[in-house]
């Protein structure tokens, strides 16, 4: 395995890496880590599908990359992963105008917000981290199946260590809401449809991987407050004691936008991962079961593959749509 870690940024992981003639869409391109992933990998020849949840917000990531990578190859794409309409007019549009993709980064995502629904009635974060990525990844899999090694790369969090998701009750609607025990269930489903698509597509060729970024300041906060932040605060310290951390790695360590996306970048290009198929990754390695999650631990529960199964056929259900790849 490579010697990449923590602050590894994306184009040193790129070092000496030729993308000419590979695909990529990246949802959530508009700012942040997707921005700067679409950023490094055009600047290493790849083609760029920029997909944000308006025009405005796609062309003005296309305009901002192609300022920064000179004859990139870029193209934006509108989809809100919170309407299920919206994704299935993006996926129509892009399986009409392209007949493969390599590498679909399932990078979107809300964090910590105040109770909502989406447009079709989910919990807005299960229903746009995990649904909407679901029903895209399953539109998009006809490209997919003829990309050159394929991969599927889906942003989870070590905020998935605040809970398992509730197959009983996703959408919260007899439960109690919290917004990190929301935002916790939907990286736990992030992580378990990563593995279980591994396990259903992997035979076929096709790579599937959670990427835990670790902690970047970008607009995935935005509805953080003082008390949002003490809560995050407090549990990451509790979580490092319960998993015996010590030193400079205990307790909140934040990233550069370049170290945060490096990690998906690398998943997303690496050679390295062909025995790993499924797993959950952080800091460019694989993830160490019962470590801390703060730093490249995960929970035990990512790994319940009869839970992956159930979550999978709950979201079928819940969008309307098979997928048996």
């Amino acid at each position: 395995m490579s010697e990449f870690g923590r602050d590894t940024t994306t184009d040193e992981v790129l070092e000496g890496v030729d993308l000419s003639g590979r695909r990529f869409v990246i949802t959530g391109a508009a700012t942040g880590l997707g921005r700067e992933s679409a950023r490094a990998l055009a600047a290493h020849g790849a083609s760029v599908t920029l997909v944000a949840r308006s025009a405005e917000r796609a062309a003005g990531a296309v305009d901002e990359v192609g300022a920064m990578v000179s004859g990139a190859d870029l193209e934006p794409g509108v989809a809100d992963l919170g309407d299920l309409s919206s994704i299935r007019a993006f996926a129509d549009s892009y399986l009409a105008g392209h007949d493969t993709l390599d590498v679909l980064m399932n990078n979107a995502g809300v964090m910590a917000c105040p109770f909502g629904r989406t447009a079709d009635g989910f919990e807005t974060q299960f229903g746009t981290n995990h649904l909407g990525h679901f029903l895209l990844t399953a539109l998009l899999y006809p490209a997919l199946q003829g990309g050159d090694g394929p991969r599927v790369v889906t942003l989870t969090s070590a905020g998935h260590s605040r809970a398992d998701v509730d197959l009983e009750d996703p959408n919260f609607e007899h439960t109690e809401y919290s917004p990190w025990v929301a935002y916790g269930q939907a990286k736990t489903a992030n992580a378990l449809f990563a593995r279980e698509l591994a396990r259903r597509a992997g035979p076929s060729g096709l790579q599937s991987f959670a990427v835990h970024p670790g902690g970047i300041i970008t607009d995935l906060g935005r509805h953080l407050n003082d008390e949002l932040i003490q809560d995050m605060a407090d549990f990451a310290r509790r979580r490092a004691e319960a998993a015996g951390t010590t030193g400079e790695s205990r307790g909140m360590h934040f990233k550069t936008v370049e170290a945060g996306a490096a990690t998906q970048v690398w998943a997303a290009t690496t050679s390295e991962l062909t025995d790993h198929n499924g797993a959950y990754l952080a800091n460019c390695g694989v993830g160490v079961l019962g470590a801390d999650p703060g730093v490249n631990g995960f929970m035990p529960y990512l790994l319940d593959d009869e839970h992956a199964v159930e979550l999978w056929e709950l979201s079928e259900r819940l969008v309307g749509q098979t997928f048996a790849p």
